[in-house]
């Protein structure tokens, strides 16, 4: 029992790079035995299936982003939104600029290019609980709804100063990425916080002028005599 759990075990870890490095399409079973040192039939004996070894590997990181959703969420718990946004983007660029292998972050960006069938779970359960979190706090911030254009926009706005501080080599070439010290991920999140405050209560007061300036918007009545 102990050596088929060690099985198991080598199988994902050996199939997690491989999948992170090329792609669930362009990986064999036969490659991902011969990483793990294990017979060609150990996949199929513990998963059924190269997919079945893909869903175990995914689960994981549907764990990990739901993980961080939850931290923030707890971080935030009974704070105004401003001080929920700050702490979601603390915790949110800890998370990412956390040592070890970034395989997480590698299969969703494989999946974005070559979606497989586990690209829904991912969406469902990891995805969309952080967006509608973090959609949530900027709705709380210029008092509209959580699916409005504005929030929305204002979401991805968010995720993208966050993911431009994500180390990678071309960060470290223009300068950008953030090391995984303490005082680092404090001063990024200092700015993209200030930064994205700012900006949310700019789009919300443009979109508001837009709206009154339309032509489509209803005009108001003159008051009678």
């Amino acid at each position: 029992m102990t050596g088929d759990l060690e099985t198991r075990e080598r199988l994902i870890r050996a199939g997690e790079a491989l999948f992170a490095e090329r792609g669930f399409k362009r990986v064999t079973v036969r490659e991902i035995c011969q990483a793990a040192r294990a017979n060609v039939a150990a996949v199929n004996y513990h998963f059924g299936d190269k997919l079945g070894l893909y869903r175990t590997i995914v689960e994981s990181a549907i764990d990990a982003m739901r993980q961080t959703t939850e931290l923030a969420r707890r971080a935030g718990q009974g704070q105004p939104p401003e001080e929920q946004l700050r702490r979601f983007i603390t915790v949110f660029l800890q998370r990412l600029s956390a040592p070890g292998p970034d395989t997480v972050r590698m299969i969703l960006h494989r999946e974005m290019h070559d979606p497989t069938p586990a690209l829904d779970d991912i969406v469902e359960r990891g995805i969309r609980p952080r967006i509608e979190y973090l959609s949530g706090v900027i709705a709380g911030m210029t008092g509209g709804a959580p699916a409005d254009d504005v929030v929305m926009r204002c979401v991805g706005s968010i995720q993208s100063q966050a993911l431009w501080h994500l180390h990678n080599p071309i960060a470290a070439r223009l300068g950008a990425g953030v090391e995984a010290t303490a005082d680092q991920v404090d001063e990024a999140a200092r700015h993209i916080t200030a930064f994205s405050i700012a900006g949310v209560y700019a789009a919300s007061r443009a979109a508001a002028e837009a709206r009154a300036e339309s032509p489509s918007a209803p005009r108001r009545r003159r008051r009678a005599g």
